[in-house]
């Protein structure tokens, strides 16, 4: 439920609002724009919408979609993410790349020089790999997480990787990884949301590959409702009858997800085609399509790497990509 306040609305009238707000067992969230919204958090569904009519309110609305504090009805303003000196959700698109799985010393911090040469904004680098095999290599985990912070310290480029589950959480905090990865095969891991969401810590929330438009949402919304609203969406790929590619990457959810919600998105199409001579060109659709950034697969080595080695750009590849697209 939203209370839209009168455009001359006094700080006494909107304490008002509050007050009544947390005084019935609510948490009100306030967005200033031309005219300030109160949003109140939690289920609204029983509450009268008469209570909150008082000096100074102009009105006061049900939220439409199930997801709330995810949607532009609550929060109409473009939320813009910060981490450093970068801004996901800005003026420009940004590009986080990195290998698939930080495999040795020597292995990320060439590969985290050479992509920040390009013009990487951030590194991203998987400590810890959920396989489908338990027989695939599954990442080298608290020593991965040491090695991003150390090529961090190098490059100065803020570093991205996958939690799995929130036993993780201390060890992330260790070294201060600067956006939690919640990949696709935890998007719906309710426990992992919700434990993440009392982090302040940006969060990048990939889409599950059966996943519908309106599901990736409500699992976005388990994070902000829990408290966090650094919340970056991610767009990689889907399960259709097709075969000659690993994913097909739903570009309508990208523009559906933009009229939709206030959270940045970006898309991910190294794991989008898993085909490598289609990386640079879906990257190029995904900042047409509105975009806020793109999340690429770069390995010094790409015919060595331990796992998703055909998605991989080289160095050389990347550089010439990010050409065209730096701002």
């Amino acid at each position: 439920m939203i209370v839209l306040m009168k455009r001359d609305a006094t700080k006494r009238q909107m304490d008002r609002v509050i007050n009544k707000i947390k005084e019935i067992g609510f948490q009100p969230h306030i967005d200033h724009g031309i005219s300030t919204l109160i949003g109140i958090r939690g289920d609204t569904s029983s509450l009268d919408p008469n209570i909150f009519y008082m000096d100074g309110v102009e009105g006061v609305k049900r939220v439409s979609k199930p997801y709330k504090e995810v949607s532009k009805e609550f929060h109409p303003k473009k939320t813009v993410i910060k981490i450093g000196d970068v801004e996901i959700g800005g003026s420009y698109p940004v590009v986080i790349a990195g290998p698939c799985a930080v495999e040795d010393e020597r292995q990320l911090l060439k590969t985290a020089e050479g992509v920040k040469e390009g013009g990487a904004h951030l590194l991203r680098g998987g400590a810890f790999k959920p396989r489908t095999s338990p027989y695939s290599f599954q990442g080298i985990g608290e020593e991965g997480l040491k090695i991003l912070a150390d090529a961090r310290a190098k490059t100065r480029l803020p570093i991205v990787s996958e939690i799995m589950n929130q036993t993780q959480i201390d060890l992330f905090e260790k070294y201060d990884i600067d956006v939690l990865q919640i990949g696709a095969r935890n998007m719906q891991n309710f426990d992992l949301l919700k434990a993440i969401g009392q982090l302040k810590r940006p969060v990048l929330l990939k889409r599950g590959p059966s996943s519908s438009v309106e599901e990736f949402l409500l699992s976005a919304e388990y994070l902000l409702s829990s408290g966090n609203r650094n919340v970056i969406l991610c767009e990689r790929g889907i399960k259709t009858f097709e075969t000659a590619y690993r994913n097909v990457l739903d570009f309508n959810a990208v523009a559906l997800i933009k009229e939709l919600s206030h959270l940045p998105i970006i898309v991910d199409p190294s794991h989008g085609t898993g085909i490598q001579s289609m990386v640079v060109p879906l990257t190029y659709a995904a900042i047409a399509v509105g975009a806020d950034g793109v999340m690429v697969e770069v390995h010094y080595k790409p015919q060595s790497a331990k796992c998703d080695a055909n998605q991989q750009l080289n160095l050389i590849q990347f550089k010439e990509m990010m050409r065209s697209i730096i701002r």
